[in-house]
């Protein structure tokens, strides 16, 4: 199988990177607790996958209401900082490049997981369904558990939250990231306020369409101008089906998701970003994306694209070579290979993933996947 067109280098804002396969975000909850402080054993598994030509980290908390799961990491605390500073460090020294994803959970929280036990935010009371989250039972244990109910953000909330936004860019600076990725995706903060499921508001944030898009706009722009348009990027999954597996991995289903993501593309052109990430669906089987969308996001969108979601070699280069996508991301198989790009250069086999090891532990299943040896 000829994978060259996933070798080649190509231009990412100021960067270029040497190959097109990027390392996406990866929930793996091995943060340090109490505090969720990224450690020495983050930064080991980082450099370990610093031959991806693009990395972007786990997401990563806002603010204390951002976490929707135990032992993710945060962005917003001294100590976070510096623990992230360890990772870019490694990173950089392996060659490599690594954007922070900021992520902010919304209503997908619990109380146990909020400060002080309040309820989670979101732009409307609408309890989320279809979803688990992850809450600490004990020193390294835990259960899923259904969501809490949410309380309205006031607009001087939202606004509150751009800002947030643009402190955690800053922080994310901070910590040595060559930028950030804004996380808009998966039903999360942002993905609430752009659905007419989840945005009943009735302020200048909920309504129209073009209301609804406003809290992504504001926050591009607003973290842009902390990083630079050339050093952000955009995460979005827009979804096409309709089951509850659907609604559970990937979010939220618009009435026409065609017409809103396309008008979301517009806005992120507009602001002139590096780059927009798509998220597909990833499991056996899944439904992929109408080629129409794929041919209007390009048409709408100047900056790089990258795609994820259950893709192999050769379907990431025919992405590529169709025109669709410039980078492809590959996640379960960036966990179980941390030689990935090598592996796919020279047609080696693949390792499989440990399910059981996916999320919290130790270094098992986290640093010790092996390096192909012919």
């Amino acid at each position: 199988m000829n994978v060259q067109a996933l070798l080649t280098a190509t231009q990412l804002g100021p960067y270029t990177l040497k190959n097109r396969i990027v390392l996406p975000p990866l929930t793996r909850s091995r943060s340090t607790q109490p505090d969720n402080i990224p450690n020495e054993l983050m930064a080991a598994y980082y450099a370990q996958r610093a031959g991806a030509g693009f990395m972007v980290t786990e997401g990563t908390q806002i603010e204390p209401r951002g976490q929707g799961y135990a032992w993710t990491p945060g962005i917003h605390s001294a100590e976070q900082i510096l623990g992230w500073r360890k990772v870019t460090e490694a990173v950089h020294a392996e060659g490599g490049v690594i954007f922070a994803q900021l992520w902010h959970v919304g209503r997908v929280s619990h109380t146990s997981l909020q400060p002080q036990g309040q309820a989670p935010v979101a732009p409307s009371a609408i309890r989320a369904d279809s979803v688990k989250v992850f809450v600490e039972t004990g020193p390294g244990a835990g259960v899923l558990a259904e969501p809490s109910d949410p309380r309205e953000l006031t607009t001087a909330e939202v606004r509150d939250l751009v800002r947030l936004y643009a402190q955690a860019a800053r922080n994310a600076l901070d910590a040595g990231f060559d930028g950030v990725e804004l996380h808009c995706a998966n039903g999360y903060l942002v993905n609430q306020f752009i659905s007419a499921h989840t945005n009943r508001r009735s302020d200048e944030y909920g309504g129209s369409l073009d209301n609804r898009l406003r809290f992504l706009r504001e926050i591009t722009d607003a973290v842009a101008q902390v990083v630079g348009k050339e050093r952000l990027g955009v995460r979005f999954a827009p979804l096409f089906a309709s089951t509850d597996e659907d609604r559970v991995y990937l979010g939220l289903v618009e009435e026409d998701p065609h017409h809103t993501y396309i008008e979301a593309v517009k806005i992120l052109e507009e602001a002139g970003i590096a780059y927009l990430s798509l998220a597909e669906a990833d499991w056996e089987n899944a439904p992929e994306l109408p080629n129409a969308f794929r041919e209007d996001v390009r048409k709408s969108f100047s900056g790089k694209i990258i795609y994820a979601g259950n893709y192999t070699a050769e379907r990431g280069c025919r992405a590529i070579e169709a025109g669709w996508a410039d980078l492809i991301a590959f996640g379960r198989p960036f966990i179980a290979n941390p030689d990935l790009p090598v592996r796919l250069a020279h047609g080696w086999p693949l390792n499989a993933v440990d399910p059981s090891s996916m999320y919290g532990g130790t270094d098992k299943g986290y640093i010790d996947y092996p390096r192909y040896r012919s």
